[in-house]
């Protein structure tokens, strides 16, 4: 198991209601200092975070999130003013309705309308795996392969269940080439994230793993 690998794919995370910006700056502080991918913070937060980080550590942000049933419009604005504010990687929410209702192209749309908000900066397409089908996770994982997304993302860790290790599995099988995977959500354990990157995973959205590692060393 190579700690550095993990900590190097993990967005440190910090998405709960009540969070303070002294726990974001806390947060984004032990992202630069155990070297993280990113720090993923509520959108409120973003300016503040992107201004205090600099060019210390990318600032990702959650549009859409949790439920993912704003309209597309909504969607897009918020991906922009999230830009304008300094973050550099956007995960959104897809519209859950819509695939229960097999609106295959309205998904389609709404991912690649977010996508053309991002430009070049990274799009991760949150899927919410617990409440689908393995029908629905297979031609998902075609759908944000058409979109021009950089990643698809089992789990907001809001819902009924995160990431596990047959969905990543699941979407390292059927994923174009160039869309990665990010695992998200109960990831409780260095030996979960290392399988999850043994997996095919190149991101964890994780809020545990930085602690897990602090720990380690205090110990």
């Amino acid at each position: 198991m190579d700690i550095k690998k993990i900590l190097a794919a993990a967005d440190h995370t910090l998405l709960t209601q009540t969070a303070t910006w002294e726990e974001i700056r806390q947060l984004c502080d032990d992202g630069v200092t155990y070297g993280c991918a990113s720090v993923c913070i509520p959108p409120s937060y973003v300016k503040q975070a992107a201004d205090y980080l600099g060019d210390k550590l990318p600032v990702c942000t959650v549009i859409g999130f949790p439920n993912g049933y704003s309209t597309t419009m909504v969607k897009v604005f918020e991906a922009k003013e999230a830009i304008v504010n300094g973050a550099k990687e956007i995960d959104m929410v897809v519209n859950l309705g819509w695939v229960k209702d097999g609106l295959w192209n309205r998904v389609l749309e709404e991912i690649q309308a977010v996508k053309r908000s991002c430009g070049s900066l990274v799009l991760k397409v949150i899927v919410e795996t617990c409440l689908l089908t393995q029908e629905e996770k297979i031609r998902l994982c075609q759908i944000v392969s058409d979109s021009g997304a950089d990643f698809i993302k089992t789990s907001t860790g809001f819902s009924s269940a995160g990431a596990t290790r047959e969905d990543v599995a699941l979407f390292q099988a059927h994923v174009a080439p160039h869309v990665k995977i990010k695992a998200a959500g109960g990831i409780a354990t260095l030996q979960d994230a290392w399988d999850f990157l043994t997996l095919g995973a190149e991101r964890l959205g994780t809020s545990r793993i930085v602690k897990l590692v602090k720990r380690q060393q205090e110990s």
